[in-house]
């Protein structure tokens, strides 16, 4: 699997293990929202913030391709729902692993919704998928949410536990959860995971200290990054933002210490 070693270099940081991932994705389910009107451009903010990785739908990936400047990996998002659907928890594959070679992706990300009233349908693509990814030595990043009828709370630690070892039972390389707002209860998510976890981002933040306070405690659990959007790209300035996320996921600086770019 000398091919998925390479590709897995390509989106994360080879000295920390660690890394920053920037999904810009949103399109899809929102539409062209604040920050995302110009995606090459902020591909280009993001890039030279110290971003590791971004996640782009497919019908994008042109328009944000890199022919300057700094480096970013590139991973191609596979499945797709609307906010505008009879049920926004419903995803669909719209894209497959080879499309994604096609398009120069170092890896491929989808959605599952756990809980979901459609949630059989999308098990049955992450089966599949992984299978593919297998076959093709292309790294695997499930984001798995608990979201549906019977969920009450999907930031409740036994619920995101959940969420993140089916991530690794069904054959994904990394697991992108929402974060249970502490260490100790995120430790809990970490130790029940034998891949790499990383965090949402979420709804956008009021402070640039509540994000970065999120990123510290996940990385003091044990996480091995995030995956941040909104917090980033719609930011004053995502090239800092990014920046400062970094310094926390790679250099174990403190949240303090990070603040200090972005001011």
């Amino acid at each position: 699997m000398i091919g998925k070693t390479i590709r897995m270099e390509r989106i994360m940081n080879r000295d920390t293990g660690n890394t920053v991932i920037v999904p810009m994705d949103h399109g899809v389910s929102v539409g062209p929202i604040k920050g995302l009107c110009n995606v090459k451009e902020m591909v280009n903010k993001v890039a030279e913030g110290g971003a590791n990785a971004i996640i782009l739908h497919k019908g994008l990936v042109a328009p944000g391709h890199r022919r300057k400047g700094r480096d970013v990996g590139l991973i191609v998002h596979l499945s797709a729902g609307t906010s505008l659907a009879p049920d926004p928890n419903a995803k669909m594959l719209v894209c497959s692993v080879q499309e994604a070679i096609k398009l120069g992706a170092d890896a491929v990300s989808l959605h599952v919704n756990i809980g979901a009233e459609d949630e059989k349908t999308m098990l049955r693509d992450f089966g599949e998928t992984t299978k593919k990814a297998k076959e093709w030595g292309m790294p695997l990043l499930a984001m798995v949410y608990a979201r549906g009828p019977k969920i009450r709370n999907q930031y409740e630690p036994c619920v995101v536990e959940h969420a993140a070892r089916l991530g690794a039972e069904i054959g994904a390389d990394i697991v992108k959860v929402a974060y249970t707002g502490s260490p100790e209860t995120f430790a809990r998510v970490v130790e029940g995971c034998p891949i790499p976890v990383v965090i949402a981002g979420g709804e956008k933040m009021e402070t640039d200290e509540d994000v970065l306070n999120m990123v510290k405690g996940a990385m003091e659990a044990g996480g091995k990054g995030v995956s941040i959007g909104r917090n980033v790209f719609q930011h004053s300035h995502p090239d800092k933002m990014v920046r400062a996320i970094s310094m926390i996921v790679h250099e174990g600086a403190s949240v303090a210490e990070a603040m200090e770019v972005l001011k």
